[in-house]
């Protein structure tokens, strides 16, 4: 069954907010607590699994993305896109940098990396692999592997202008605190479609944060807050 399409999901009804759920204590959001987290993956349940149905017809592919925390002396931030509006797929959506595994690379590292560079000309001599979060499965049938990742600072980012309108950076203590994370719910034509939002309010403008980035950063957060 094919679901309906969201084109304006910072209008779609908020069902709930999670502000009763803690949010991860600072002493687990550094580059040394998540490291460690990754390396011991204590078990732990992925809240989102995938989108849930599909709008495309075909093989799901393999895709990745990389999770970008960027060092920063006030502490790790996370880096996104915004994506191009002319785009065919998630047009104007914030994401992750990533994308297809083509043939040539050597798994889902190899990808996040070459894509990361592609998109936003993050060079991978700033970047140190630290792990990798489970497999997400989008409506337009990817299945995506994200690709943890520390950031040193010093980097200068080149945007591929056709694919990316611009990066950004979002404290990453603001994502994994749940009074930030927003339940959606949307109905058209006897079809329903949920969906959570982590909107954040930067320097000039609002980021609505949704869809497969949201729910793989709640899953993040569903790790670093598993006992």
């Amino acid at each position: 069954m094919k679901r309906p399409v969201i084109t304006q999901p910072q209008l779609a009804p908020v069902t709930s907010i999670d502000s009763h759920l803690p949010a991860v204590p600072a002493s687990a959001l550094t580059p040394q607590a998540i490291r460690a987290r990754l390396r011991a993956q204590p078990f732990w349940t992925p809240e989102f699994a995938g989108d849930g149905g599909l709008f495309v017809d075909r093989e799901p592919a393999g895709a990745a993305v990389l999770v970008p925390l960027v060092q920063r002396e006030a502490g790790l931030n996370l880096l996104l896109t915004r994506r191009a509006d002319h785009l065919r797929d998630h047009a104007g959506q914030i994401s992750f940098p990533g994308g297809r595994v083509e043939p040539e690379d050597d798994g889902p590292v190899a990808t996040a990396l070459r894509e990361t560079e592609e998109e936003i000309g993050l060079s991978r001599n700033y970047i140190d692999v630290i792990g990798q979060l489970p497999v997400y499965a989008t409506v337009t049938a990817f299945q995506v592997t994200p690709v943890v990742a520390l950031v040193a600072p010093g980097f200068r980012l080149q945007l591929d202008d056709f694919e990316v309108a611009e990066a950004f950076e979002v404290p990453l203590a603001f994502l994994m605190n749940p009074a930030h994370h927003q339940h959606h719910r949307f109905e058209f034509g006897g079809h329903e479609r949920r969906f959570l939002s982590m909107p954040w309010q930067g320097p000039e403008r609002e980021y609505f944060i949704w869809g497969a980035t949201a729910a793989m950063l709640r899953n993040l957060y569903r790790l670093l807050s598993s006992s």
